[in-house]
């Protein structure tokens, strides 16, 4: 496994925002042929660094982030969850909705997914998380007029191999 001396953590960090701008919430391209059946996947590379989101199921959903440095594994995330039962309806608006709040991470924070909070017209965004980039966990959820549609449980941190 690779040592953390060849990379610092707020390198770790900064390359997580990056790709992940870069790929669900920012449109990115999905992979033609994914490394795993039956899963959407979306991958950014730059430099020594490679960002694999690779999830599965619509409505409901579970995936994996995936960050590689010199292609030795060094960083997962797990999330899951989905659209409430009975508003199915509302998918497509919230999962447009969730990218602009993945889009929106402040500066100051290490989020792995959006901001604390952000409305726009009838949504609204709440994140909440624990911890930093070595190991955190933390939730997120949508409200459509101030009812709860969507919701994620999210855990990750850094891997350590012997």
């Amino acid at each position: 496994m690779m040592s953390m001396s060849s990379y610092s953590l707020s390198m770790l960090s900064a390359f997580i925002k990056k790709a992940s701008a870069s790929t669900y919430a920012g449109g990115g391209e999905y992979e033609k042929i994914p490394e795993r059946q039956d899963f959407f996947e979306l991958v950014f590379r730059e430099g020594d660094w490679s960002y694999r989101d690779s999830y599965t199921g619509f409505y409901r959903s579970s995936g994996m982030e995936v960050v590689r440095y010199q292609n030795k594994i060094v960083w997962t995330s797990n999330y899951g969850g989905g659209m409430v039962k009975g508003q199915h309806e509302l998918a497509g608006p919230t999962f447009e909705f969730l990218k602009k709040a993945m889009l929106a991470k402040p500066a100051d924070w290490d989020s792995f997914r959006g901001p604390n909070s952000l409305k726009k017209e009838l949504f609204e965004y709440k994140y909440s998380q624990t911890g930093d980039v070595s190991l955190f966990h933390g939730e997120e959820e949508i409200s459509y007029q101030n009812k709860l549609v969507f919701f994620h449980q999210i855990i990750g941190g850094i891997v350590i191999g012997k």
